[in-house]
């Protein structure tokens, strides 16, 4: 069922991938691991009728570090930069996949 009250737009946000295509992602959630913030981002953007649908299918999802910095106008910006150790980011995507499913338990 449909809670209108609860519901927040998607954080979406326009990236650039290898090959200079622009693509749209959608924030998941921000998450601390050893005093780094990092990000879920998935491509799957929810269509209106994906949002009613009761079992959602399972999507991509991407972790991403998180290095926030300020332009010349001493405005806030956030970078979202892969993660280049395998290592860190087999673990990062442990930690995220956990944090996802304890989202959605308590959600239930």
């Amino acid at each position: 069922m449909f809670d209108e009250e609860n519901y927040q737009e998607p954080d979406l946000i326009e990236m650039t991938d290898e090959d200079g295509n622009t693509i749209t992602m959608q924030v998941l959630d921000y998450f601390f691991y050893n005093g780094e913030e990092y990000v879920i981002l998935t491509d799957d953007v929810e269509s209106e009728d994906d949002a009613e649908a009761e079992e959602p299918e399972e999507i991509d999802c991407y972790v991403m570090k998180v290095v926030s910095s300020t332009d010349e106008n001493g405005e806030e910006m956030e970078e979202f930069v892969p993660i280049e150790d395998p290592e860190l980011e087999a673990r990062l995507i442990e930690v995220a996949s956990t944090q996802m499913n304890d989202t959605e338990d308590e959600e239930e």
